[in-house]
């Protein structure tokens, strides 16, 4: 198409007044005269909107007066960071005129990946933000994977202890996406993003190791790997494990022998630093998963320091005394071959995993592992198995009373999101050492009872409730049991449980929300969806959720405000209105 043609005025006005604006279609333009030139830049400063005519040029510079960023006149490239390049024009003076010339600006994906880069690099969120709307905008062919890999290949570079609480939360957003509304993807993405920014920020950047590149009997990778893991050798663990993703590489076979292999490192241990093992192992595997396989060198190796640091539960007291939980789950591990044995005749045949999940919620820790014990050998399903211990740690949320200490809310989602990361890897890659995991989760779940004493009340269905009343719920403190008692009501009048999910995740993404949120949310998504539609099971899911997040809020709501502004930014809207 050509370019357009907008006349702003004479050059002696130019020359009069130092400056002349105009419209180029929607953008707004003005024209500085400076060292007998004429220079053309869109008119808003690109980090908040202020107009530039209002700003002063001074040898070859335009200052903005809202913020102090400088930006040259003849390119528009930003000399401040945290602005942004604003878009220059070229001028030409025919017959006296003044004459901006717009032509219609190519997309540039790879400017605004480096923009992108660059938010992340000094922790400027509004970069990140600008930088997110334009490559989902921009190209079809760019999509919000393309995003997530920046923010992957980021957090897997710029962190020498490796995977952490921003990458879980970036791919946990990832996760999500399907489940929002179309407007709240992109910032489901910047809070992802910006969490990646904070994690790396001021951290040393990681140095990889090599793969050994010698012929190994595949068998002995998981051998050295489980060795050096259990002796803390996290160099020598790396080693090991790089070398078993080439070679798995090189005889074109999958990941599911690592996975397995680093599953069971996982578990040698009980509960291992809180729960945060699994989860980050389940969450690096979906990384590779969604992004591809190639993936796999980069991302799987930042796991092993955290794994070999990891606390060990059982050097707590608590899984020692009063009862020695470990050697009940010990002696039921020795049974577990048998076990599997009697229950490979019958699988299809067991399908309570509702009912053992609240076997789980008893008082007898024995009890508790002798059901999960008669399940195996019914023929429960990994799957079922894991379903079973994420829904009875769901439980413990949605019947958290709320005169129980605030931060016990974190106690009983550490529970509930390892759960849901062991019924993941059950879900992908079930082998009969990763059953260990659910021993461990229903442990867990036996501990957190008291939490649980008194029980909240349970919800009551009322009629005729609107998703529109939760928003109460985030605005005012303490209105836990009404949230709880909106989204049990919604689901239990047959409301359609897709709207109340993205409600929900609207509500998480308007706060500045913390790492424990994001995962609650991502793990109550994924187990309702585990369910059948209409189960009670999946109702009393979300109804902890929309607890957890009326628990929680409101915050000062700072990072959702500046995507709006990115977002308006990028519509050419004034920001800064003349008065």
């Amino acid at each position: 198409m050509e370019p357009v043609r907008v006349t702003v005025g004479s050059v002696e006005e130019l020359r009069a007044r130092g400056f002349l604006t105009g419209k180029a279609g929607a953008h707004p333009v003005c024209v500085f005269w400076h060292d007998g030139g004429a220079y053309a830049l869109d008119d808003r400063c690109p980090h908040m909107g202020f107009p530039l005519h209002r700003g002063t040029v001074e040898a070859g510079l335009v200052t903005c007066h809202w913020h102090n960023a400088r930006f040259d006149l003849c390119s528009g490239g930003t000399l401040d960071p945290f602005a942004d390049d604003v878009r220059p024009y070229p001028v030409e003076v025919i017959d006296g005129q003044v004459v901006v010339v717009a032509a219609i600006e190519s997309f540039d994906a790879e400017h605004h990946r480096r923009r992108l880069v660059d938010g992340l690099e000094q922790g400027l969120t509004l970069v990140v933000a600008k930088a997110v709307l334009a490559l989902l905008d921009g190209d079809p062919s760019v999509g919000p994977h393309d995003v997530v890999r920046v923010g992957l290949d980021f957090g897997t570079t710029y962190r020498a202890d490796g995977w952490g609480a921003g990458l879980t939360v970036l791919v946990a957003m990832a996760n999500v996406l399907p489940h929002l509304e179309a407007a709240d993807r992109p910032l489901a993405l910047v809070h992802g993003l910006a969490f990646v920014s904070r994690d790396t920020r001021g951290r040393p950047p990681r140095f990889p190791l090599t793969p050994l590149g010698s012929q190994v009997p595949p068998q002995r990778w998981a051998v050295w790997y489980r060795r050096f893991i259990e002796t803390r050798s996290s160099d020598a663990a790396e080693r090991t494990l790089v070398s078993a993703v080439d070679a798995a590489a090189d005889a074109g076979a999958g990941l599911e022998d690592v996975e397995a292999m680093m599953t069971a490192a996982a578990t040698d241990h009980v509960f291992l630093d809180g729960g945060h093992t699994l989860d980050f192992t389940n969450k690096a595997f979906e990384a590779v998963g969604l992004l591809g396989v190639d993936t796999a060198p980069q991302v799987l190796p930042t796991l092993v320091r955290g794994t070999a640091r990891a606390t060990r539960a059982e050097e707590g007291g608590s899984w020692r005394h009063p009862v020695d939980l470990v050697a009940l789950i010990d002696s039921a591990l020795g049974r577990l071959p048998r076990l599997l044995g009697e229950g490979a005749a019958l699988v299809g045949s067991w399908n309570d995993p509702s009912g053992l999940a609240w076997a789980m919620l008893g008082e007898e820790p024995g009890a508790i592992v002798d059901a999960i014990c008669s399940a195996v050998a019914g023929g429960a399903t990994p799957e079922q198995l894991g379903r079973a211990v994420a829904y009875a740690a769901a439980l413990r949320i949605t019947r958290f009373h709320i005169q129980n200490d605030h931060g016990d809310w974190d106690v009983v989602h550490h529970g509930f999101t390892a759960a849901n990361a062991v019924h993941q890897l059950l879900v992908r890659a079930p082998n009969p050492e990763l059953l260990r995991a659910v021993f461990h989760g229903a442990m867990r779940v036996y501990q957190d009872r008291f939490l649980n004493v008194p029980t909240a009340r349970p919800p009551q269905a009322r009629a005729g409730v609107t998703l529109a009343e939760l928003s109460a719920c985030w605005d005012e403190q303490g209105r836990v049991d009404d949230a709880g008692t909106i989204a049990y009501s919604w689901l239990h009048g047959g409301g359609d449980p897709g709207p109340l999910v993205a409600v929900l995740g609207r509500a998480l993404l308007a706060e500045d929300a913390g790492f424990h949120w994001y995962q609650t949310y991502e793990a109550a998504v994924r187990q309702f969806h585990a369910w059948p539609l209409g189960s009670e099971e999946g109702r009393l899911i979300l109804v902890g959720c929309a607890r957890f997040l009326a628990a929680h809020t409101p915050t000062r709501r700072e990072l959702a405000q500046v995507v709006r502004t990115a977002t308006r930014l990028r519509r050419g809207e004034a920001l800064f209105e003349e008065t």
